[in-house]
C-alpha cells in the first residue's frame, strides 16, 4: 500500500478544521468513498423532516461534525462507525428540542419560583401573542411621536384596577 496522504483545507494556515490522513487505496475500497456528501444526508428520511422545526443551517452545522467524526474514526480505525451518519444527525438534532414540559403543581405553593411563576390566562396569551406578532407602542408615545415609557400602560390600568392615583 502507497503511503498515507493527508489532505488539508486551501487555507489550512488560517483554519482550525481538521486534517484527515486519506489512505491511497482501490475506490471500491475506499472507505471515505462511503460517506455521504452534505446534500444526500439532508435529504435522508431521517433528516429531512427535521430541517423544517431545527432550520437547514443548523442541520448543516450538525452534518458537517457529524461526518467529521466519521471521518476522524476511519482514520483512527480504518473504517467508519456502524451507525449510519443519517442516525447520528438526527439524534443530535433531537438535543436542539426545548427541555421545558409542562407539569403538574402538586406542591401546595400557589406561586411556585421552580415551577415557571404563576400560570397566564387564555385571554392574557392571546393578548400577549397579538402584541408580539409585530411592532408596539411599547416605549413610543403616539401622540408626541417621542419615547415614551413602557411603565405608562400599566400605570393607568393599575389606577383604574385598584382606584390609587396614577402616578
Amino acid at each position: 500500500m502507497a503511503d498515507a496522504v493527508t489532505l488539508t483545507p486551501p487555507s489550512a494556515a488560517s483554519t482550525a478544521g481538521p486534517t484527515y490522513n486519506r489512505r491511497r487505496m482501490p475506490e471500491a475500497t475506499n472507505p471515505y468513498r462511503a460517506l455521504p456528501a452534505i446534500d444526500r444526508l439532508l435529504a435522508d428520511e431521517r433528516v429531512a423532516p427535521l430541517a423544517e422545526r431545527h432550520g437547514h443551517e443548523a442541520l448543516v452545522r450538525i452534518s458537517r461534525a457529524v461526518l467529521d467524526e466519521y471521518r476522524a474514526e476511519i482514520d483512527r480505525a480504518g473504517e467508519p462507525p456502524a451507525r449510519p451518519p443519517a442516525e447520528a444527525v438526527a439524534e443530535r438534532a433531537q438535543a436542539l428540542e426545548p427541555s421545558l414540559r409542562r407539569v403538574i403543581n402538586a406542591t401546595g405553593v400557589v406561586i411556585h419560583t421552580n415551577l415557571g411563576r404563576a400560570p397566564l390566562s387564555a385571554s392574557t396569551i392571546e393578548a400577549m401573542a397579538a402584541a408580539s406578532e409585530g411592532y408596539s407602542n411599547l416605549e413610543f408615545d403616539l401622540d408626541s411621536g417621542e419615547r415614551g415609557s413602557r411603565f405608562s400602560h400599566l400605570s393607568e390600568l393599575l389606577s383604574r384596577v385598584t382606584g390609587a392615583e396614577a402616578g
